[in-house]
This record gives structure tokens, C-alpha cells and sequence, in this order.
């Protein structure tokens, strides 16, 4: 694929909590799973640059070729490190927002073509949030966890589901929560020649 060609791969962020401590062991093997599904199906995974489910989801792409982009909350590489604690593996490049986490989620929802969201906390709701409000495609993977279940919920008392009606997708198979979201990518999606 020439480096023209290469814009036109869908991007999809993979939302999720940064510390897993709190989820079961097998977490960071769906993760894992997610991310090569998004590798295999000709995607590029766009992440937080951050530790938990984002990291194992990269490790995941890049296990099979995968191409993934990170966004920082950090101003520097340095600052990603040293004052973020936050790891630079499994990224084939790191943008440093400079606008911490909260500026840092505006950017890297955006960014994307679709948002795909795990287990997580305050920020991977932020995430979803923004996603939401830009009517973005969402895909909401379900586990062991609840924070699939404060998803329906949010959506039911938004009074907006039914105009998110063919945008919002829940699983618990990652391979076919990409293949939903790839879908609705592609019907937005301008078609080349």
C-alpha cells in the first residue's frame, strides 16, 4: 500500500481503563485479542499512549503487523516518561498533545473513525462521551465488568439512542465488534477510485 493509500485505512481508538488491577486476569488477554482483531482487519488502532486494556490492545496490533498511533497527554516524550509514567511500547508513533488527559481525550476521539470502549473508569467514559456527542461509531465490548452496563444506561438516559440507532454496537466477540464497526465506518467513509 502506497503512503497516499495509507489515509484511507479506518482508525479505530480502543477505550479502557489504564489500570487493570481491578478486572479479572483474562482482561488483558481480550485486549490483546481486540487489538490484533483491529491489525487483521486492516485498521489502524489509535490509543491514549497509557498502560491497561489501550497497551495490551496495541500489543495486540503489533503482534501481527498492526500499525498504531498514540496520543499523549504529555507536552514531550520526556514528560510522557518521566512526569506521566506512561510506556512508549507498541506505538509506531506518539503524538504529545500537551493538553493532559482531559484535552488528550478530545484529541484522540477526534481523531478516530470509531471508538471502541472496554472495561475502564472516568476516562474511558470521557471518551465515550465525546464520541457520543460527535455521533461517532461506538462499539461497546462486553465482559466480566460494568462498565458495559453504565453504557446502556448512559445511552437509554441520553433520550438520543433511537437517532444512534445503526452507529451503536455491543459484544463480547472482538473480532465481530470490529467487523460492525469497519461496517459502519465504511458507509461514512469517501469512495475512492
Amino acid at each position: 500500500m502506497s503512503n497516499t493509500e495509507n489515509h484511507r485505512k479506518p482508525k479505530i481508538c480502543v477505550s479502557g481503563t489504564a489500570e487493570l488491577s481491578d478486572f479479572s486476569e483474562n482482561t488483558n488477554l481480550i485486549a490483546e485479542k481486540l487489538g490484533e482483531e483491529i491489525a487483521k482487519q486492516g485498521a489502524i488502532l489509535v490509543d491514549g499512549a497509557t498502560t491497561g486494556f489501550p497497551q495490551w490492545a496495541a500489543k495486540g496490533a503489533k503482534n501481527v503487523g498492526g500499525f498504531v498511533i498514540g496520543f499523549s497527554p504529555a507536552d514531550t516524550e520526556k514528560n510522557h516518561v518521566e512526569l506521566f509514567g506512561l510506556p512508549t511500547d507498541y506505538h509506531d508513533m506518539i503524538v504529545y498533545t500537551g493538553f493532559h488527559y482531559s484535552g488528550r481525550n478530545l484529541i484522540l476521539t477526534r481523531s478516530s473513525d470509531a471508538v471502541i470502549v472496554g472495561p475502564g473508569r472516568i476516562g474511558t467514559i470521557n471518551e465515550f462521551t465525546i464520541a457520543f456527542e460527535d455521533n461517532k461509531p461506538l462499539g461497546i465490548l462486553e465482559g466480566d465488568w460494568d462498565t458495559d452496563e453504565t453504557f446502556k444506561m448512559l445511552i437509554e438516559k441520553s433520550h438520543r439512542a433511537q437517532e444512534r440507532k445503526g452507529k451503536i454496537f455491543f459484544d463480547s466477540d472482538p473480532k465481530s465488534l470490529v467487523e460492525k464497526i469497519i461496517e459502519a465506518i465504511n458507509k461514512e467513509t469517501l469512495k475512492y477510485e
